[in-house]
């Protein structure tokens, strides 16, 4: 009898919009819930992170961003969901925001969730072969091929650019 009243009674909660369930309150919902941002300061507008791009150019473009408030970590990790979008932001929302009690925790965790987009970077190979399509104007193609050539891991110099460009 016991148990099943228990039960009712958290089919009622639930009802009455989650009152009372464990898990649902600001506190435990929320990353630094007691840090309230300075008064008069508007958070800047964040360049948005979806999963795609190179998770360590966002952390420091985010950073960078944080001018006057970026020397506290609480401020830091509180506003850090704000730059985040799509599969980002769904990864960010699954976590515990408990395990993270700083950023130095927070950090590598997001790092190694999107890891793979820093670690596929093309090849030279990927590069040398890439085409012009019969669609593209040449300036299109160059703009194309030289953004592809930057994210060759290492780094292809000037030199090799201009060597592998003129060969294309």
């Amino acid at each position: 009898m016991a148990e099943e009243h228990k039960k009712l009674t958290s089919q009622v909660q639930g009802v009455e919009g989650g009152k009372g369930i464990e898990g649902l309150n600001y506190e435990d919902l929320c990353i630094q819930p007691d840090v309230e941002l300075p008064e008069g300061y508007k958070p800047p507008k964040f360049e948005m992170f979806d999963g795609t791009s190179d998770s360590k150019v966002h952390l420091r473009a985010y950073c960078n961003k944080l001018v006057g408030v970026g020397n506290d970590e609480r401020i830091r990790m509180r506003l850090f969901m704000r730059s985040l979008t799509g599969d980002a932001l769904s990864w960010y929302i699954s976590q515990n925001p408990k395990k993270w009690i700083n950023w130095v925790s927070m950090a590598p965790d997001f790092m190694d969730r999107f890891r793979f987009n820093t670690e596929n970077a093309p090849y030279v190979f990927y590069v040398q072969n890439l085409k012009k399509k019969l669609t593209e104007t040449f300036r299109e193609y160059a703009t194309r091929w030289r953004s592809e050539a930057a994210k060759v891991r290492p780094a292809l110099e000037e030199e090799q650019m201009n060597k592998f460009f003129i060969r294309a």
